[in-house]
């Protein structure tokens, strides 16, 4: 018998390898950023100084459309993806030092409103885009996937629904494609829309962290209105992602039940799985600052790391939208979204309204 020819084995990349893969990215992302506090203040100074009758346009928007010109006028090279990805890991850390500036009293009381709003948006959006995905015909895991992701967390929950009902890559990237291109939409038109219809800060942060799929948008859809709409449209959509595991859990039941995708073994271990760990932190920080854990020169210091972080965010969230890439996908998937987001923008709305009249704000 011949001899077992080896083949040559790639060797494991090392931690200092990674770290480093990481830099080039993660400084794209910071100078993105700094270039959007700077575009917002001297452009913002210069038009006033002469007069000019030019908006004023937040660091958040800078951001992310220096990144979006990036993407889809040059390209994102290769050195610069790895660290790029980095950008839900600034998304989280944002949200869990933004507990610093929420007490665990006012947790409790807008959160409870918003579980509430979350309740009936999940169930109604679920029920409609079931509805809209069988209406064109589509198949019906890149519909389930559709649905949870409009419905609970938007990417991130399509990822988890994936593994969890055994969607085909395809189906993943088809409602990844239109959940990330409404979210580009929305950032445009939800601020426009609130100062149409003169929504106040909680109502329109509420209404954000309601109906914006991707924490990201909806974050950065926030503080394109106000610093206290982006406070509130995160802890509304951090709610709605603390339900993530029971909404996949439910659907990999169903999809298992068809003989379509693995029985659920242990539920607990399910549902712990797919819970996003960085809403106990959110909470551990607010938790502490309701304490006096930190004093006051603290709490500060980390509501500007907060700002910080996310302002990594927001040029992340630019440079990973690339149209060109979602046009690719096909009409179908983004129609069925299209169709839906805007019913469920206008369902939300109208839930945010009553709800400020029966809880004051």
């Amino acid at each position: 018998m011949a001899d077992a020819i080896a083949l040559p084995q790639n060797p494991p990349i090392s931690f200092s390898a990674k770290f480093l893969r990481l830099i080039p990215g993660v400084a794209l992302l910071a100078v993105i950023g700094f270039a959007g506090k700077l575009l917002e203040k001297n452009i913002n100074a210069y038009a006033k100084a002469h007069h000019w009758p030019f908006p004023n346009i937040e660091y958040v928007l800078w951001a992310i459309l220096i990144g979006l010109v990036i993407s889809n006028v040059f390209g994102l090279a290769e050195i610069f993806k790895p660290g790029v990805a980095t950008y839900e890991f600034w998304l989280r850390a944002g949200i869990v030092l933004l507990g610093s500036r929420f007490l665990l009293g006012d947790v409790w009381k807008l959160g409870g409103v918003s579980l509430l709003l979350v309740g009936i948006e999940i169930a109604g959006s679920l029920a409609f885009m079931t509805f809209l995905g069988r209406l064109f015909g589509l198949r019906p895991k890149l519909t389930s996937l559709l649905a949870i992701g409009s419905a609970v967390c938007g990417v991130s929950a399509i990822i988890a629904a994936k593994g969890a009902i055994d969607a085909d890559d395809e189906d993943s990237s088809f409602a990844i494609a239109a959940i990330l291109a409404l979210g580009a939409i929305a950032l445009f038109t939800f601020p426009l829309i609130g100062h149409a219809i003169h929504l106040s800060d909680h109502a329109y942060g509420i209404w954000a962290g309601l109906a914006v799929d991707n924490t990201a948008e909806a974050t950065a859809a926030g503080a394109l209105y106000s610093d206290s709409a982006a406070k509130l449209a995160v802890l509304t959509k951090t709610t709605r992602n603390a339900l993530i595991g029971f909404v996949v859990l439910a659907y990999a039941i169903y999809w298992a039940s068809k003989g379509q995708a693995q029985v659920v073994g242990h539920k607990a271990a399910f549902l712990w799985q797919k819970f996003p760990k960085f809403v106990l932190g959110f909470l551990l920080i607010s938790l502490l600052a309701t304490v006096g854990f930190f004093t006051k020169d603290q709490n500060t210091s980390l509501a500007n790391l907060s700002r910080w972080a996310f302002l990594l965010t927001f040029a992340g969230v630019g440079l990973r939208t690339n149209f060109r890439e979602m046009r690719k996908q096909g009409l179908r998937p983004f129609a069925v979204g299209f169709i839906g987001e805007i019913a469920i923008a206008l369902f939300t709305l109208v839930l945010v309204i009553a709800a400020g009249h029966l809880f004051g704000f």
